[in-house]
């Protein structure tokens, strides 16, 4: 009994090895099928052709770009406030309109005051930027006939101003006193030498221009008491003579002319147009039938 009992446990424990064995043995063939499964896996299972390897090829990795930052949404006043150009640059971006054309009538005690007033008056309606100018040691000037003047600012004021006119009225001894201004002569030498525009009426070009040396070279006209004054082959007879830089004229009469002559030297013929229909000035027919028929 005790050798069948110790056989049964023999084959027992045999069988029991012997199931341990084929365990072992099972899971080294499935470890060593999982090895060759991942082998053939990371190799390619298909010879693909040239064609079809440069289509499949994934793309040539590209260059590094520069960072965009993401767009951000600003508040349209931040972006109003950015894009607002400073004062300076508005200033200099803007096309400023052109300076007003600077006139000066210099005046003196006895000056003709018709003279002076209607050489201010028409240049400034065309638009010049007309300064009255005093010889004297005020401002206060009483004109040939009584007429009290009161000027913009004393002839010294004016020493180192540039001009594009200076035009001088006449009246005695207004043109006298004028002449002898020393800062006058200073600028009206300076006016011819740099070329720009200066004139004189009535006595004035005979008293005031022919003692500076300003006639030399040019045909002038004065009034009539004072033509004889003149160099004989210099004196011409017309209301109005415009001679290079300078123009002259003969007196009170022909003073809108004399002054509606720089408006058009100044700023062209359409200014005169324009301010010469404000003045209603009377042509020869007006003239003639007022004289025929005057109004009651």
């Amino acid at each position: 009994g005790r050798g069948r009992e110790g056989a049964i446990a023999y084959i027992s424990s045999l069988c029991a090895l012997r199931r341990k064995g084929c365990i072992l043995i099972g899971w080294i063939l499935f470890i060593s099928e999982l090895q060759i499964l991942m082998l053939s896996v990371s190799k390619p299972l298909l010879s693909l052709s040239p064609l079809t390897a440069m289509a499949i090829r994934p793309p040539p990795p590209r260059a590094p770009t520069h960072y965009a930052p993401p767009h951000r949404r600003t508040s349209p006043f931040r972006s109003a406030a950015r894009a607002a150009p400073s004062s300076s640059t508005a200033a200099t971006a803007v096309s400023l309109p052109p300076s007003p054309k600077k006139v000066l009538v210099p005046i003196a005690m006895g000056t003709e005051e018709m003279e002076a007033v209607i050489l201010a008056g028409v240049l400034r309606r065309a638009g010049a930027d007309v300064t009255l100018a005093s010889v004297e040691d005020g401002l206060e000037i009483e004109a040939s006939y009584g007429t009290r003047i009161i000027a913009d600012k004393p002839i010294a004021a004016c020493a180192d101003q540039v001009f594009d006119l200076v035009a001088v009225p006449g009246g005695m001894p207004g043109s006298v006193r004028l002449r002898d201004s020393e800062i006058l002569q200073r600028i009206m030498v300076r006016q011819a030498e740099e070329k720009r525009l200066y004139g004189a009426i009535c006595a004035a070009p005979a008293v005031v221009l022919m003692p500076w040396g300003l006639h030399k070279g040019r045909k002038i006209t004065c009034h009539p008491s004072f033509v004889g004054d003149l160099p004989t082959f210099r004196a011409v007879e017309s209301n109005v003579q415009v001679s290079g830089e300078l123009t002259t004229s003969r007196g009170p009469g022909t003073a809108f002319q004399f002054a509606l002559s720089f408006v058009e030297q100044l700023f062209g013929l359409h200014a005169v147009e324009d301010v010469d229909s404000t003045l209603v000035r009377q042509n020869k027919t007006c003239i003639s039938l007022f004289c025929i028929m005057p109004f009651s």
